[in-house]
């Protein structure tokens, strides 16, 4: 069966949701991690001279100007904001403010760039595909549209604003796509040399572990009496789960986390390194299923069970794979991104209202190499198609239809049928690894791709940024 024109394989530099990390909201354990290491750009140090006036300012004013757009103090003030939301609740230690207020102005420097030669390129985005980042917003935080933007509202976002962010995001996704699609090949020698390292790593991989999470909050101004009753309430809910409470039936009572009830406050199998060193230190010599002590961090209080430890599988030996099938409608003159998803948004109520079947529509319908097979993908590993194909399908259960999504393709309607844990023969893992290396190739060219971007700008620095 011929694949559809839904792979790339490379998922470092085209991230769907990377908008996420720059539009938290105050949603508790939603914030998506940034890691001082991913605010892109040089960190130089700033040490102000005894003229400097480094108090607050009420007024705003203009820091730097990139060719002829400039950035503005509030523009720096308001992202280090969002960025130390995530850093906190993800028990990350903030960077020295000023140093940190430079690596923020250097990544908006960065974008601003980029930004321009993206509209210079004459890269669009269309309104549907702002509709649908929207929507994955929201569904990520596990709340409705409406909810999310009252919670905008709350929080002082504009929702013109927001989807201005959301549009620069996705031009910026667009851009790195086509600027760097030619610089992820990957030779046979960068294949065997990456599979010795990965053979060689095996033999010494950390564990992975399965943590649940409680969080109780902890506003950013508490007194010292607030925080003394929110350490005894955490203090509460950790002897509970000593003494053997059903520690998912606790999460749904006390944790502060989005969604947590959901599933159980489990954060899911990974590296330990993966998770904040505070969750990962405080359960290294626990048993499985030992509590840790009560936690304390910038977000608050937290109590941590240690559900599943296991040797680390050697990379590629074992994928969840997935089977599922879908329709695509690609977008022309004819026919508009919006045009295509209300027509597949009718497809999927005639589907689950059971006047039509899926295949039959596939066949009938889909602009693609699958519709001859009624859509059917096959079964298929992780990194196979492109990521917001992959998220959406991830996000299925057996049997249910994702909402029309739009990818470089075009608009698809998914359908997951059933997945699988497999193991893989060697050709499958030699797949496997080729989009890794891929991806690895990919988020190198990034970096040197951005450092060109910035380097062609006319930049003027300002005043620095307070």
């Amino acid at each position: 069966m011929n694949k559809p024109n839904i792979t790339l394989n490379h998922r470092a530099c085209v991230l769907w949701l990377a908008c996420l990390q720059l539009l938290t909201l105050h949603l508790p354990g939603a914030a998506q991690g940034l890691r001082p290491s991913q605010l892109q750009g040089p960190r130089p140090t700033l040490r102000p001279s005894a003229s400097v006036d480094t108090s607050p300012r009420s007024a705003d004013y203009i820091v730097a100007v990139v060719n002829t757009e400039p950035i503005t103090n509030n523009e720096v003030r308001a992202r280090m904001a969002r960025f130390e939301r995530q850093l906190t609740q993800q028990g990350q230690p903030i960077p020295p403010r000023q140093e940190f207020a430079r690596q923020v102005l250097e990544r908006l420097i960065s974008e601003k760039a980029q930004l321009q030669l993206a509209r210079e390129s004459g890269v669009k985005i269309d309104e549907a595909l702002v509709d649908q980042a929207e929507q994955n917003v929201a569904r990520q935080n596990q709340i409705d549209v409406p909810e999310l933007r009252r919670r905008l509202d709350s929080d002082g976002m504009s929702l013109a604003q927001f989807r201005e962010e959301l549009r620069n995001q996705l031009l910026l996704t667009r851009l790195r796509e086509r600027e760097l699609e030619a610089r992820g090949r990957v030779t046979d020698l960068d294949l065997d040399q990456y599979l010795r390292e990965q053979r060689e790593n095996a033999q010494t991989a950390a564990p992975e572990i399965n943590l649940a999470h409680i969080l109780i909050s902890a506003p950013e101004n508490a007194t010292q009496a607030q925080l003394a009753n929110l350490q005894g309430r955490a203090q509460r809910v950790q002897q509970r789960a000593l003494a053997g409470e059903d520690f998912a039936r606790l999460t749904a009572e006390f944790s502060d986390v989005q969604g947590a009830a959901a599933n159980g406050g489990e954060v899911g199998l990974r590296a330990a390194d993966r998770y904040p060193p505070l969750f990962a230190q405080a359960v290294q010599d626990l048993p499985v299923g030992g509590v840790s002590e009560v936690l304390r961090s910038g977000a608050g209080f937290h109590v941590v069970k240690l559900v599943e430890r296991r040797q680390a599988v050697a990379p590629g030996t074992e994928v969840q794979q997935s089977h599922a099938r879908h329709i695509l409608l690609r977008t022309n003159a004819r026919q508009s991104e919006a045009q295509a998803v209300q027509r597949l948004a009718e497809y999927k109520r005639r589907v689950e209202s059971g006047q039509t079947d899926f295949a039959q529509l596939a066949r009938e319908f889909s602009e693609d190499a699958s519709a001859k097979s009624g859509g059917d993908l096959g079964w298929t590993n992780p990194g196979v198609f492109v990521p917001e194909f992959e998220d959406a399908m991830n996000g299925l259960s057996p049997g249910q239809i994702a909402d029309p999504l739009i990818s470089r393709f075009g608009v698809h309607l998914i359908q997951l049928l059933e997945r699988r844990q497999a193991a893989l023969g060697e050709r499958e893992q030699r797949e496997m690894a080729r989009n890794q290396v891929r991806e690895k190739k990919l988020d190198d060219a990034y970096l040197q791709w951005a450092q060109e971007v910035r380097g062609r700008a006319y930049v003027e620095m300002r005043e620095p940024p307070q």
